[in-house]
């Protein structure tokens, strides 16, 4: 069995994070952190798609 594994892109910027996945990771409400633009993204990941939650402005 064959398990595949990806980077985490920012959504912001569209470079490669420090993270993988695999196509069992789930993912709710992590922090994506990119070390590039600095900034950090909440998303969810489930086989392999990666959605970003925005959160409404306080």
């Amino acid at each position: 069995m064959l398990i595949k594994t990806e980077w985490v892109y920012c959504p912001i910027c569209s470079i490669k994070t420090r993270d993988k996945i695999r196509t069992y990771t789930i993912l709710k409400n992590y922090p994506l952190y990119c070390p590039r633009c600095k900034k950090e993204t909440i998303i969810d990941a489930k086989n392999l798609k990666i959605t970003v939650i925005t959160e409404p402005d306080a």
